[in-house]
């Protein structure tokens, strides 16, 4: 069988090097140039909260031959519509993309390439690409995971490949409930990624600041009351039920909530959002594709949704230049608090 992941950046990087180290073959493929040089010639460097060198085979995008069974996708969600088009002729006749994007991108891929040849992977863990060839985890190695659900028509043993196949890197947990564990990751994604963007930190620059925690607090109820609203229950993360965990209706559950979150996040306090990342590489993000799927679904089930309307409006006036990713930007939020 041939395995690929497409958009082999920070997370992919580490993925493929994971998988390699432990008696995989995989091509990682990326547009950026540099990259695939300094991966080919000196091998995937990782550190952080591990330390690795591994050596790995590289592509970019024009270089690929034949079909894969299996595809890992890790681009941004942007472009998906392009990208997945493209790929559709690289699978084989059983082959299948893996969505690892934020967000809810099963549908539109299924679209493209049939729900047959679709299956989403949520990512619990985060990485920043440092320099061409050389990443760091910013997770702690027992933290990491994987949540991975299927749509129709794909079978248990497409299933059972890609699973044995992650499972080279770390656990790989079942998803009956594929659309309540994409929700999960979203209010993960929107609360931490979103706002940690706002304020130009990492995750544990939310969960541990006095002023950070109570915006993302309310970011996470607004998350949840659309979730709720959309009939969709949310799936546990690293066998913790975070909905029990953080929703609040009164005072003295908000205050707990408050009190857990950096505990909650301790292990990934590390994390550079993504959307940050892109911002200061001068690219576009997925704040769309993120808070932004929080907005729309609020205003199509009717529940507002204040606090992530306003991460959205933050986040793209620092992609305009308007402002800056900077701590007192959580001021911003202090006349919906």
């Amino acid at each position: 069988m041939r395995y690929a992941i497409y958009g082999a950046g920070s997370l992919g990087t580490v993925l493929g090097a994971y998988i390699t180290k432990n008696g995989g073959e995989i091509d990682l493929i990326n547009r950026n140039k540099a990259h695939v040089d300094a991966l080919n010639e000196k091998g995937a460097t990782i550190k952080g909260t591990v330390e690795m060198n591994v050596p790995v085979k590289a592509i970019t995008p024009d270089k690929m031959e034949g079909k894969y069974d299996v595809i890992l996708l890790l681009t941004k969600q942007l472009a998906n519509k392009e990208v997945v088009t493209f790929l559709k002729d690289y699978l084989t006749e059983k082959g299948v993309i893996v969505t690892l994007q934020n967000g809810l991108p099963e549908v539109g891929i299924a679209e493209i390439v049939g729900a047959e040849h679709t299956m989403g992977c949520t990512v619990e863990w985060g990485a920043m690409l440092d320099e061409p060839g050389v990443c760091t985890l910013t997770s702690e190695p027992d933290s990491l995971s994987f949540h991975m659900g299927k749509m129709e028509g794909v079978t248990d043993e497409q299933f059972e490949t890609v699973k044995s196949l992650l499972e080279l890197m770390c656990p790989v947990h079942e998803e009956e409930n594929l659309l309540g564990a994409r929700w999960s990751k979203l209010l993960i994604n929107a609360t931490f990624s979103g706002l940690g963007t706002v304020v130009g930190g990492t995750f544990g620059d939310v969960s541990e600041d006095k002023e950070a925690k109570k915006v993302a607090i309310r970011c996470m109820k607004e998350c949840i009351d659309v979730g709720h609203a959309a009939k969709v229950k949310f799936a546990p993360v690293q066998g913790k039920d975070i909905t029990k965990l953080f929703y609040y209706k009164g005072a003295l559950k908000k205050a707990f909530g408050l009190f857990l979150m950096p505990i909650a996040m301790k292990k990934h306090r590390a994390i550079v959002p993504s959307m940050l990342q892109d911002l200061r590489n001068g690219k576009k993000c997925e704040i769309d594709a993120i808070n932004g799927v929080v907005c729309t679904e609020g205003k199509k089930y009717g529940v507002e949704t204040p606090v992530n309307d306003r991460i959205v409006e933050i986040v793209k006036k620092i992609e305009s230049g308007e402002l800056k990713a900077e701590k007192d930007n959580i001021k911003l939020f202090n006349d919906l608090i």
